[in-house]
């Protein structure tokens, strides 16, 4: 348990529209933090702000609350000299509709570092890959994704649980997607390849209208969890899963920038927020692409080629 260095309420300026009529209050406590946004004068969505990779706790038309664990939300833990510091982005995501402009402003929790603590370890078997200053991740996890699988098999119609991730260093803070997934009998993609689609269409899990396949909730914005049905699609045999992940700006999510899955009864549902679904609806028809650019020289986003496997997927008796 940490006790608190302090508690702060903060007048914030957090965009040239909204500096003089906004406030932030910060309340610091020893295993979890509350932050309270308030306007005076603009009326703004409060569904639109997000605290890292965490949405409002509570809103009303003037007010944005967040009762978060400092262990979630993506928040970052830096240890300085007899500090603990535990950072996030506070970020407003505009509308098109919106007149006020996307903004962000940093918070941050500073505390005493207990004489005992020490850093956890976690060094799961991922596959890795490089990118510049980022890594990339992939990897199989156990069924609560604590924790690297404990066998490469996996019974037909269980569940695969599959995670991506991407150390970002010193970027600004990244979501990361899966634009496009695929199995196959192959390490090295080829013309002649027998292929199972997974994820197509810039982020949409086509493999979910069939099965029990889905995205997981979010722990952090530069992970991606996901439970994917064993298929019967080369059963028995070796099979690779072929993915082609992007770390893009979180602010930035549109139709060619999304992660959606289907529920049934439901339709397609957007991950990161259901109230913009709407940008899952061109999964049945095509998802029109833009240019990617590169976070390393500065812009937007980066994409990068992960394999994963082999596997393999197991008739039941």
């Amino acid at each position: 348990m940490m006790a608190p260095l302090w508690q702060c309420v903060l007048l914030l300026t957090l965009a040239a529209a909204v500096s003089v009529y906004a406030d932030m209050k910060l309340d610091c406590r020893p295993d979890f933090m509350t932050l309270v946004w308030t306007e005076s004068r603009f009326q703004v969505d409060p569904s639109l702000f997000q605290l890292g990779s965490c949405f409002p706790t509570s809103f009303t038309a003037r007010e944005v609350v967040f009762t978060v664990n400092l262990n979630d939300c993506d928040f970052k833990r830096i240890v300085t000299g007899h500090h603990l510091m535990y950072t996030n982005e506070l970020t407003f995501l505009s509308s098109p509709a919106s007149h006020v402009h996307t903004f962000s402003h940093q918070v941050v929790c500073t505390y005493e570092r207990p004489k005992d603590w020490y850093p956890l370890v976690y060094d799961p078997e991922f596959h890795t890959y490089g990118q510049g200053d980022l890594v990339f991740h992939m990897g199989l996890m156990n069924d609560d994704f604590t924790g690297p699988a404990e066998s490469t098999s996996f019974p037909l119609g269980s569940l695969i649980p599959i995670m991506a991730s991407v150390e970002q260093r010193t970027h600004q803070p990244l979501l990361l997607l899966f634009e496009e997934c695929v199995a196959s009998t192959t390490a090295e993609l080829q013309h002649s390849s027998n292929l199972y689609p997974i994820i197509t269409n810039k982020g949409c899990l086509v493999d979910s209208r069939v099965s029990r396949s889905k995205f997981e909730p979010r722990q952090k914005s530069s992970e991606l969890h996901l439970s994917l049905q064993a298929f019967r699609f080369a059963l028995g045999k070796e099979v690779f899963i072929h993915c082609e992940l992007v770390a893009w700006a979180p602010s930035l999510l549109d139709n060619t920038k999304k992660a959606c899955h289907y529920k049934k009864d439901h339709g397609w549902e957007l991950l990161d927020n259901p109230t913009y679904s709407n940008l899952c609806d061109c999964c049945d028809t095509s998802c029109k692409s833009r240019r990617m650019r590169s976070v390393g020289s500065g812009k937007l986003g980066i994409r990068h080629k992960a394999v994963l496997g082999p596997l393999t997927i197991t008739a039941t008796s």
